[in-house]
């Protein structure tokens, strides 16, 4: 995540250039929430800004075949699919001595695979509690300070849940999430755990608006 959001190298340019530019335009209802992070000055001069859209939504079907051969290869089969924010970096700069734009978009989907529940769910959220303050300081200085409302923090939440095995502290495990759309999220992953459910149907594309 790191090296997406802050490197500027002509290198890193290039690669978003190769994934589309972050003003393709989508499609659907606008995204439940949004956060709009600060402007970072890059080595080069130039200047990114960090935007993430919350769902959830649909897996696509590109993403739940990925999610089925990542259950398949551990031994597990595939539950459900849910695609829970997207990550937008647009970067302005210059390049071959010209303005030049880019931009990327990374999906943060949860792979529901039948994981047996964990025995030592209470360690996992004490080790988690014990590592907030750190943790949300440790991603403000990457991608401007842990968002807020009304004073408030905002919760940080296990993309990988707790109760299933994943790691408490790992920092592509946990983004801030709006109260609001956090109640959601920990009412939707049950169902994502269930046979057959919604997060087993593909869902399209582009399943929100900027």
């Amino acid at each position: 995540m790191t090296a997406i959001l802050r490197a500027a190298s002509a290198a890193f340019v290039l690669a978003l250039v190769g994934c589309g530019s972050a003003t393709v335009g989508t499609v659907g209802k606008p995204a439940m929430a949004k956060w709009v992070g600060p402007v970072f000055g890059t080595p080069d001069g130039g200047q990114l800004r960090t935007t993430i859209y919350y769902g959830p939504w649909q897996c696509s079907a590109a993403f739940l075949s990925r999610c089925e051969s990542k259950c398949a290869a551990q031994g597990h089969a595939l539950m459900g699919c849910m695609w829970l924010a997207d990550i937008k970096a647009d970067w302005q700069g210059r390049y071959l001595f010209m303005p030049a734009e880019a931009g990327g978009r990374m999906a943060i989907t949860h792979c529901c695979c039948d994981y047996p529940k964990v025995d030592d769910l209470k360690w996992r959220r004490d080790t988690w509690d014990n590592a907030r303050k750190r943790f949300r300081q440790e991603w403000g200085s990457e991608f401007g300070a842990w968002p807020s409302t009304g004073g408030t923090f905002w919760t940080g939440h296990h993309i990988f849940d707790l109760a299933h095995g994943g790691a408490p502290t790992a920092t592509g495990n946990v983004i801030p999430v709006p109260d609001a759309i956090h109640k959601v999220f920990n009412a939707e992953y049950p169902a994502c755990y269930a046979p057959d459910g919604k997060w087993l149907t593909p869902g399209p594309e582009h399943p929100y608006a900027d």
